[in-house]
Formats: C-alpha cells, structure tokens, sequence
C-alpha cells in the first residue's frame, strides 16, 4: 500500500496549530502526522487522497496562521526504521505503564510494559488523546469488563485493558493496514481475548453488548456513531471518548446526554480532552 505524504510549511509555526491542522486533516482521512523542523508531514492512503480537500482544510483554517503544501506518493516502507531513526521514543504513563518498541534498549519498570511496533497506525501514547486514555484505563477497573475500542490503532488502548484484567476486547478500525499493524502489536504482547476488526460502526450491528466503550477518534466521528455505541453499551456501562478539544466538549456532551449518557469527568491536556460518560 502506497502512501501520500502532505508536506505542509505553517508561519508563524507552534505545535498548537499543527495540532489543529492534523485535526482537520484528520477528519479527511489522514492517519499519522510528524513534525519536522517546524514541518507537518501528513499522510493517507494513496486511494483516499484529494487535493481539493487538502486545499479547502488548509484555506478554511480557523487559526491565523498561513500555509504552504507540496505533495508526492511515497512508497511502502520500513516504517519501524523510519520510527527508530527519528520520531518514537519510550514514554511512561503515570510511572506505571511503559510503552516502547522492539528496538530499544534499557527499558524502564513498570507495571505494565507494552511492545509497540507503530508503522503507520496512530497510537504509541505521546499524543495527548492517547496518553489521556491511557490514563484512564490505568485510574480505573477493567477487571472481567468487556471491552470494545473503536479506532483502534496500534490496539495500545485495548492492550492495557487486557492487561488490566478485561475479559475480552474487540478493537475496530477502519483501515486494513492499521488492523495489520494491531494485530502484529498484540502478537508481540502474548496477549489474547482481542479481536480485531476493519470496519465501522456499522460492525457494531451484530448484538454484542459491551461493559466500557473506548472512542479515541475525532469530533466528528463521535457525534455522527455515539448513538451506535450507546445501544452496544451495557447499562451502568462508561463511554471514554477522545481525539477532541475543550471547546468541543460542550458539543459532545450534548449529544451523549440526548442519548441518555452522564458526564462523569473528564481530563484535558494542551486542549485536548478525554472525557468519560456513564450510561
């Protein structure tokens, strides 16, 4: 699978606005971002890219910033190299979970240590919608649960919940590359009950019922599939969602409350919010 890699120039550069911009993008179809040398490297999949949308994101920014993009198809490559090389860096949550890859070296203790090999999935806890949602795995009890994630990933959120004693986890995404990429991450974990499929919401139409939902997606998907994820959650069950930002939560809240879900808390990290919902 080939990809498109969007290589985006912001002046006056902050990571704020990257992080903003790789939200939009997002919303389009871009899977994984980078910054590099005051650069947003932005990339899809080769079937989903348009120019059009990347021009009508980048016009319609609602940040003062400006920017110029160029473009190209970069073939499949070596992606855990290209991570090594430059970008994934072992990171600890809330000194008791460690995350880091095959190849590095003198890892930390901690409690729970899990193996990520990232290729292009999206996922290894240094975003700030990650780390969150890893925190609240961490702070609360997954012991015999059943869990579904939804955008899985690297299937990191499902891992730690399997870790943390839940029964089963089914972890959804939509791309075939990035389900590839989860299930070669729980591999290297030896950890089993996590089913992991490609799809959407519409996968979720099957019956099965869920104690704890993980929604780690973008504001958009959240509002439009809630309703799917409130009908396979199990009474007294609890929704996390992230992948949105504090002004965003108002919206959000709106809706899980149409729906018959509270508001129990939430956390919020450099504007970005990871919120938990009680049906």
């Amino acid at each position: 699978m080939n990809y498109y890699e969007a290589q985006i120039k912001i002046k006056p550069f902050s990571e704020e606005a990257a992080d903003v911009i790789s939200a939009l993008l997002g919303e389009i179809g871009y899977e994984s971002f980078i910054i590099e040398d005051d650069v947003l490297l932005a990339y899809i999949n080769e079937k989903e890219y348009s120019q059009d949308l990347l021009k009508g994101v980048l016009k319609e920014l609602p940040i003062d910033v400006e920017t110029e993009y160029s473009s190209k198809v970069i073939e499949q490559k070596n992606w855990n190299e290209e991570w090594e090389k430059n970008y994934f860096q072992p990171i600890i949550i809330e000194g008791r979970c460690v995350i880091h890859s095959t190849f590095h070296k003198n890892i930390p203790n901690a409690e729970y240590d899990i193996l990520i090999d990232p290729k292009m999935a999206f996922g290894t806890g240094h975003h700030e919608t990650t780390s969150q949602m890893l925190m609240e795995i961490l702070e609360n009890d997954f012991n015999n649960k059943t869990v579904l994630d939804m955008g899985c990933g690297t299937a990191v959120l499902a891992i730690l919940a399997v870790m943390k004693g839940a029964k089963s986890a089914r972890a959804i995404d939509i791309d075939d590359w990035v389900c590839d990429n989860a299930n070669e991450n729980i591999k290297l974990n030896n950890v089993s009950s996590i089913d992991v499929q490609c799809g959407d919401a519409s996968l979720l139409s099957d019956g099965r019922k869920y104690d704890i939902i993980l929604a780690n997606i973008n504001r958009n998907i959240l509002l439009n599939d809630m309703q799917f994820y409130v009908k396979t959650l199990n009474d007294n069950g609890s929704l996390y969602m992230s992948g949105f930002y504090e002004e965003d939560l108002p919206f959000i809240t709106k809706e899980a409350e149409r729906l018959g879900l509270k508001l129990d808390n939430y956390k919020s990290k450099n504007r970005w919010v990871a919120a938990k919902f009680i049906k």
